[in-house]
Order: structure tokens, then sequence, then C-alpha cells
């Protein structure tokens, strides 16, 4: 990890590829930009382009990111926060979604700004609120929770 400075990202995509089991095409964040472990905060950017491969099937006339593909975002950008509070032999799991809600849709050219605030960690799991945004609008919001197991046992 290197010190955020004037574009420099807090964890690039080498770093996030160390932390995250995911790769092509569902590792979706491309870098932290902030991470601060004492108020349990960390933003992550996703670069949305043209070349997803869910845009050609995914409204391919009017081309916006699945809802789903955002809620995912988010959760490993949580999965990154947990890994960074030190819990580094386990992995982070998707274990539920609540109160997600879709604001404006996200479409090629757009910079998502993925937020997660830890609520709550332990060695089994945690919470986190997530938020989405584009260009300072709310895309979409969920409050995340997972499990963490070893990964052997993925």
């Amino acid at each position: 990890m290197q010190p955020a400075g004037k574009n420099l990202p807090v964890i690039d995509i080498k770093g996030i590829s160390k932390i995250l089991p995911h790769r092509y095409p569902f590792l979706l964040v491309d870098r932290i930009i902030h991470l601060d472990l004492n108020e349990n905060i960390i933003i992550g950017l996703k670069c949305v382009t043209m070349n997803e491969t869910f845009f050609n099937g995914h409204f391919p006339d009017a081309p916006i990111m699945p809802g789903v593909l955002i809620l995912e975002a988010l959760a490993q950008t949580g999965g990154i926060l947990v890994h960074q509070k030190g819990y580094v032999e386990k992995i982070a799991v998707l274990l539920n979604i609540n109160n997600a809600k879709f604001r404006k849709p996200v479409v090629p050219g757009d910079q998502l700004i993925l937020e997660a605030k830890g609520l709550h960690f332990s060695s089994k799991g945690g919470r986190v609120a997530a938020r989405a945004l584009v260009n300072d609008q709310l895309a979409a919001e969920a409050e995340i929770a997972f499990a963490l197991v070893s990964k052997e046992q993925i």
C-alpha cells in the first residue's frame, strides 16, 4: 500500500488482485482511492467502459450496467475493507443484501465511485453500508452482509 497522493491509488489493481479472489470478468474494482481504518471507510473506483462483456446482452441498444453487478462491486469494495481490517486468512463471501435501491442508471463512460462504511466486523463476518455514485449523484445503495470463510472452503 502506498500513501494517497494526487491521482495515486491507495491500492492499485495489482494490490486488489492479491486481496480478492475474483478475476476477469468479475473483478469489478479498478482501484481503491481512500482508506480510513479508524473510521472503517473505503472508497473504490470502477471505470465503466463499453468493452464490458455484459453490455453485449444487457440492453445493447441502450446499455446500462446491471444493478446486481453494481452491488457486486460494492461487496468487493467491502471485502477489501475487511481484508485491510486484518481478516487476511479468510475471504468475505456475500451473505445477504438489505435495502438495495437503484437511483440512477450507470452507463459506459461513467466512473462509479464505490463507498463502504463498516458497521460490524467479527471473526465470523460483518456488515457494511454501501453506496455507488456517479458524478456525485447516488446510483445505488444497500446494506451488505458477509460471512468470513477460510480460503480452503472456496
